[in-house]
């Protein structure tokens, strides 16, 4: 077969004449030739892989060759001039999924920037003077309005606030932390590490799940800079557990002339509990208490872009601002017009729910969701019949390690497809043109509709009936012919 298979390569187009075909010009897009050319060539080997893996018909004669090969290369071309990056359905439950860019961000926000970036903007001019500004400073004003800090700053993400701060304030010092803070996030920072690359000399304290004051205490000596607290973003220790209070933590800095840094990980700008969510941490809450430091992210409880906020006394956030490092960890002009402009949206609070997609999301009532469920239900079995879809409760998250330990009820869709298991139909919707992401229980995948919305329906609906004519055409390719007697084959969606 393989030897069949070789003697008609004699029938392949040349890259020339490819090149110049019609319809694969149209599909470049207008590339130039050198881009397309290399283009044909990985089109050419493709296709001479598929017809030895026997994923391709053999072809007869020249025309035919020519008719397969233009016909992969317009598929192939389509997907390489996509962009990588683009929109996601996600029916995953988890509200702030990293792996799908966290928050949505809210409308307003992004019909205001995406109107501002075609033209210049000024991030790094004063209005009024004329002269040279840090951007940061830019968002500072609304910053300390919500929070009440002296003075804030604004780096790349709350990795890099950390790493900022320490190598500003603490480097060739010690920095107390306790034990049971010493977090481990996204597999790849770990405080220590972060800690030891800023200069500073970790000094653990208490155990895994009790600290004490006293702790603190015995710690203290006349190298060490700081006190940290970390908010164990992603984790809980229940039980047996203790931790000193901030308060009392700011009091003994103060008393020792130490710095007090609130690392608070997702960081509210609210109180949760109006969501039915447990109370986090608020940079409202640890201003007060007196923290000279607070950092958290700025794409997690705030919905903005990805940042990290630094606030703190003005003294503080000067020395940070001049730190070599604060140039590598800068934000863009986009973060910086996206991440103000959702901080307005905290100045009414009360209408977060209506205006922020996050605080929307965690606010959707379960009879809401219970009425989506059903209308997805309807239009799969409308539409996709040979598909058993059914609605089963469900848990949705905030995610993003923030609020870990606390489930939101949910209703998700749960879909099972004669020919295909679970993860093989969970991977098709992940490819087809919709890219929908649910998750897999068991042999069925769910579709959670906390995270989907009423527009999202019908896309989804539409992805399902075209992953279920791709397992019609596999079986007709099977069964050599378009009419088998196949359970697949003898129930077709409406297409």
């Amino acid at each position: 077969m393989k030897e069949e298979v070789r003697s008609a390569f004699r029938f392949i187009p040349s890259v020339n004449e490819l090149l110049s075909h019609p319809e694969v010009l149209e599909a470049s897009g207008g590339v130039s030739i050198p881009v397309l050319k290399s283009w044909v060539q990985q089109v050419v080997e493709e296709y001479r892989a598929k017809l030895l893996n026997g994923e391709l018909p053999v072809p007869s004669d020249r025309n035919s060759a020519l008719l397969a090969i233009v016909a992969l290369a317009k598929g192939l071309i389509s997907d390489w001039r996509a962009p990588r990056v683009g929109p996601a359905i996600n029916a995953t439950g988890i509200i702030l999924h990293t792996g799908l860019g966290r928050a949505v961000y809210p409308e307003s926000v992004l019909e205001s920037v995406a109107e501002d970036l075609t033209s210049y903007v000024n991030i790094g001019v004063d209005r009024r003077t004329g002269k040279r500004i840090e951007r940061d400073e830019l968002l500072e004003p609304i910053l300390t309005e919500l929070t009440g800090a002296e003075s804030a700053t604004v780096v790349n993400n709350n990795a890099a606030a950390t790493m900022i701060v320490l190598a500003a304030l603490c480097a060739g010092k010690e920095v107390v932390v306790s034990r049971g803070q010493l977090i481990e996030i996204g597999g790849s920072f770990r405080l220590p590490d972060v800690m030891r690359q800023s200069g500073v000399r970790l000094v653990e304290v208490g155990t895994t799940n009790r600290t004490h004051l006293r702790d603190y205490i015995s710690a203290i000596t006349e190298n060490t800079a700081a006190i940290m607290r970390v908010h164990p973003s992603n984790y809980r220790i229940v039980g047996f557990t203790h931790q000193p209070e901030l308060r009392e933590l700011v009091e003994l800095a103060h008393a020792r002339n130490l710095i007090m840094i609130d690392d608070l990980g997702a960081g509210a700008l609210i109180d949760l509990r109006q969501f039915g969510l447990p109370h986090e941490p608020t940079a409202q809450e640890s201003i007060k208490a007196g923290a000279d430091i607070v950092l958290f992210s700025g794409d997690k409880l705030i919905g903005g872009a990805q940042a990290g906020i630094i606030l703190g006394r003005r003294d503080l956030i000067a020395r940070i601002r001049k730190h070599p490092l604060m140039r590598v960890v800068r934000v863009d002009k986009a973060c910086l017009m996206i991440l103000e402009r959702t901080l307005q949206l905290f100045r009414a609070p009360e209408r977060l729910a209506t205006l922020h997609p996050l605080y929307r999301v965690m606010s959707t009532p379960v009879e809401v969701l219970e009425r989506r469920a059903r209308a997805l239900v309807e239009m799969i079995r409308a539409s996709v019949p040979e598909i058993q879809a059914e609605i089963v409760h469900s848990t949705a998250y905030v995610g993003s390690g923030s609020v870990p330990e606390q489930a939101l009820p949910s209703l998700a869709v749960a879909l099972e497809m004669k020919g295909l298991d679970a993860e093989e139909l969970a991977a098709r919707l992940r490819l087809d043109q919709a890219c929908v992401f649910g998750r897999i229980e068991g042999e069925r995948v769910l579709l959670d509709m906390r995270t989907v919305t009423d527009q999202q329906l019908g896309i989804i609906t539409g992805a399902l009936m075209r992953v279920w004519q791709t397992v019609c055409n596999r079986v007709d390719r099977e069964t050599g012919s378009g009419s088998g007697s196949t359970d697949v084959d003898q129930a077709r969606p409406n297409t």
